[in-house]
């Protein structure tokens, strides 16, 4: 991409990135730009909330377990009992999604009432009551997420899709050769034999039914006739000069390119799924050319190493593939529904995980996927994001690299 520079320099103006906005008073608000402090950490290396000599340190545990919260009260510095602290956080997720969770006592820890699914990335508003006084925070505790102007995502090339159900297409590469259709060639010779008296097409020449190929007088009845063209095509071969007598042997083979055949090699190996009527898409080894068919024979004789010959027949009308080429071609083999899916092109690596980044507005974040069977140019979904959800597709990599760029954090 010529403009990418630009679309990252783009990003960097008007991207948000993942910064985390603290609201308490120990955490004043930042403008985007500024130097980002990071927040107070506890003994347990969780987010210190201080409200005079109260305080709560507030952590993501996911050590060997699902992630869930964990909270630690003070006073004054000092342990307070469990049981006379009641704490709630509440989540608002991108979207407006909220989770809510309470706290128990355990151990020398307040456990929160469940897990806190990924990515962590929400706004926090966090209550704590202790002897009848309540102590509020909130901050934005935000990874893997940026915001982008409309037009310059448009300008840069990200497209967005929707996540919803499609068809997993397995198939199987075979290699081969395009030859002409048997069925489209002719061989032209002369009806009576005698003199060419005058050949009117030459090789290579496009001829159309009906044209007269060469003029010829009959030995026996010295009149001359003409020679028409079977059907329409390109003359490949040509064994007639004017003078010569035309004998019984081919003058001229027609070739009609509108229709080619995919020769496939077919390996022992492929023979059990590969079946006559199977849909298939050919290309050429080199340079862009396609076109679309379907095994329609495969012979029951194998060649010296083995392989069977496949046979589909092409539409050729714009004369793309000429005989001789050399082919792979993707042969499907099985089908199946699934219900939910996104494509791979979105599919990104970010921390362990593989994700695609979902649009709410102009803000994208990211989401870890739990991906099943990936096939072609989709990959199943079995968790991780909702259907509906539009997400990015095309030049993914430029939203992760804002996301980078403004420093994704993961809090724990």
């Amino acid at each position: 991409m010529k403009f990418l520079p630009t679309v990252i320099i783009l990003f960097a103006l008007c991207g948000c990135g993942s910064d985390e906005r603290a609201t308490s008073a120990a955490q004043p608000v930042q403008g985007h730009g500024e130097a980002k402090s990071e927040p107070a950490k506890g003994p347990h290396r969780g987010r210190m909330l201080d409200d005079g000599p109260f305080a709560i340190e507030l952590a993501i545990f996911e050590s060997g377990v699902p992630p869930e919260y964990h909270a630690w009260p003070t006073l004054e510095g000092k342990a307070l009992p469990l049981d006379q602290v009641d704490l709630v956080v509440e989540l608002t997720r991108l979207g407006g999604k909220a989770d809510r969770f309470t706290f128990t006592p355990k151990e020398d820890y307040l456990r929160g009432s469940g897990v806190v699914h990924e990515p962590h990335s929400f706004q926090v508003k966090v209550i704590a009551t202790h002897a009848g006084r309540k102590h509020q925070w909130a901050f934005d505790s935000f990874e893997g997420r940026t915001t982008i102007a409309g037009e310059i995502a448009e300008s840069a090339g990200i497209r967005i899709e929707t996540v919803g159900p499609a068809t997993l297409v397995t198939t199987r590469t075979l290699y081969g050769r395009i030859t002409a259709d048997p069925s489209r060639e002719r061989d032209v010779a002369a009806r009576f034999p005698g003199v060419i008296q005058a050949v009117q097409k030459k090789l290579g020449d496009t001829v159309r039914a009906g044209e007269t190929l060469a003029v010829i007088e009959s030995n026996e009845s010295l009149r001359t006739y003409h020679v028409p063209a079977p059907i329409s095509g390109v003359i490949t071969e040509r064994n007639a000069n004017p003078g010569e007598q035309s004998g019984e042997r081919t003058l001229f083979t027609i070739i009609d390119p509108s229709a080619v055949v995919a020769e496939l090699s077919l390996f022992p190996a492929d023979r059990a799924q590969v079946r006559i009527g199977a849909a298939l898409t050919v290309k050429a080894t080199q340079g862009d050319l396609s076109a679309s068919g379907q095994i329609e024979r495969i012979e029951m004789h194998a060649a010296a190493n083995q392989s069977v010959t496949a046979r589909a027949s092409l539409d050729n009308g714009s004369g793309q593939f000429l005989p001789g080429t050399f082919i792979t071609a993707e042969v499907q083999v099985a089908k199946r529904e699934v219900s939910l899916a996104v494509k791979t092109a979105g599919l990104q690596p970010f921390r362990d995980f593989t994700v695609v980044f979902e649009q709410v507005d102009n803000t994208y974040e990211v989401r870890m996927l739990e991906l099943g069977e990936t096939q072609g140019e989709w990959a199943e979904v079995l968790g991780g994001i909702e259907a509906g959800a539009r997400y990015v597709t095309d030049n993914s990599y430029l939203i992760k690299a804002d996301v980078e760029k403004s420093g994704a954090s993961h809090d724990h």
